[in-house]
């Protein structure tokens, strides 16, 4: 019973896999001085993730959309990243996005909150407010 959940979770994750790579996104245009701005900020942050979980697609789809190059940490077992996920973070949970600043880790969990802060953050808006602030 167990070999067959396996195997029904692996094939419907693979389908779900194609069908993300097919309907992909496009990713947001920045221009080359705010990508960088951006590149530089995302150098602290790295997603803990199962590479064929439902939310962890959803998550990299908004990630593209974003134009946000992340670091991917797969936890699959036997991964060191699993270990550091569960040790540091808490939980084996994923999607988890590892935010360093300030000498401090959060630790967030949850895709709906990933991708609220990422919007927030990183999203037109965000890029708006910063055109404002420096025009």
């Amino acid at each position: 019973m167990k070999l067959l959940l396996k195997i029904v979770r692996e094939g419907l994750g693979r389908v779900i896999i194609l069908i993300d790579f097919l309907t992909r996104p496009s990713p947001m245009k920045r221009s080359k001085p705010e990508q960088t701005k951006v590149m530089a900020q995302l150098a602290h942050m790295a997603l803990y993730q199962f590479y064929a979980c439902p939310f962890c697609i959803k998550t990299r789809r908004a990630l593209r959309r974003l134009n946000l190059p992340i670091q991917t940490r797969n936890v699959n077992e036997g991964s060191p990243y699993r270990k550091e996920l569960i040790e540091q973070g808490g939980d084996l949970q994923v999607p988890c996005l590892r935010i360093e600043e300030g000498g401090k880790v959060e630790w967030l969990y949850d895709s709906k909150a990933i991708i609220a802060y990422l919007e927030q953050r990183f999203g037109p808006e965000a890029i708006g407010q910063v055109n404002r602030a420096t025009s």
